[in-house]
């Protein structure tokens, strides 16, 4: 409408929110940004490129930022490093000074990828003692932030991962709602646990996250450094298929529906 700020008819926009499975949408200026020409870097990004990167850039920035505190030089884990989520933060801890970068995946033709995205060390979160390689790359210490997009069963091993008043933020349960939770664990460590999802926060909470995010990520988002590997597109009408096929948890990166 007249009262939109910052944008014109004909620009080209990526933007996140609801109603998105839809030829026509709507779109609040707080959570849309403008697709970078690109114009000096010879590597204008597609609207594909595009549609994969809002949700998980304001996500993982706040995660990692915001929440997580993260600062130039400490280490920081992703769980579910293979999803475009994940992918995005592995990006993001190494643009901002990272000294150690882990990913986790149960796949093991998607860890193998994960290096390609700025991942130093990949492990695997279905082993019993998968902590116990994070305290040997940390000098016995544990990092200093994970991002937990899976939660569930690796909850109690985050924890034994991270360092004494480390931090984990958890963005994400798909691999449970409810787990056992070992509070002395918690309590020993004396780790900063802090819950994030965008469904209690307002729209001035979201447009302050946007803001952040943007002062921090645009040169890397204008020059079109971030990478998120499309796994597979479908039209429009096969959004059913495309949920089943995110629902089986085979994909590597994102699954985009084509409206175009």
């Amino acid at each position: 409408g007249a009262q939109v700020e910052g944008f014109q008819l004909g620009d080209r926009v990526m933007c996140a929110g609801a109603g998105g499975y839809a030829e026509y949408a709507i779109a609040d200026p707080v959570r849309t940004h403008q697709i970078p020409s690109n114009a000096a870097f010879g590597n204008g990004m597609t609207y594909a490129e595009a549609a994969c990167l809002p949700v998980a850039l304001s996500t993982m920035h706040d995660a990692i930022v915001t929440l997580g505190r993260f600062q130039p030089g400490q280490s920081v884990l992703i769980q579910g490093a293979s999803s475009g989520v994940g992918i995005i933060g592995l990006q993001i801890a190494r643009h901002l000074g990272a000294k150690l970068v882990i990913g986790t995946s149960t796949n093991s033709a998607r860890r193998a990828q994960l290096a390609d995205y700025g991942a130093d060390l990949v492990l695997d979160s279905s082993v019993a003692d998968w902590h116990e390689q994070v305290l040997q790359a940390t000098d016995n210490r544990g990092v200093d932030l994970i991002v937990d997009q899976v939660s569930g069963g690796v909850a109690n091993n985050n924890m034994r991962a991270t360092r004494v008043t480390g931090t984990i933020v958890n963005v994400g349960r798909l691999g449970g709602m409810q787990a056992e939770f070992n509070f002395d664990l918690h309590a020993l460590r004396r780790i900063n646990y802090i819950g994030a999802t965008f469904r209690t926060r307002s729209r001035e909470e979201v447009a302050l996250i946007n803001q952040l995010m943007i002062q921090d990520l645009q040169t890397k988002l204008e020059a079109n450094d971030f990478r998120i590997p499309i796994d597979r597109e479908f039209p429009l009408e096969a959004a059913a298929d495309a949920q089943a096929y995110m629902a089986a948890n085979q994909h590597f990166g994102k699954i985009l529906l084509a409206v175009l």
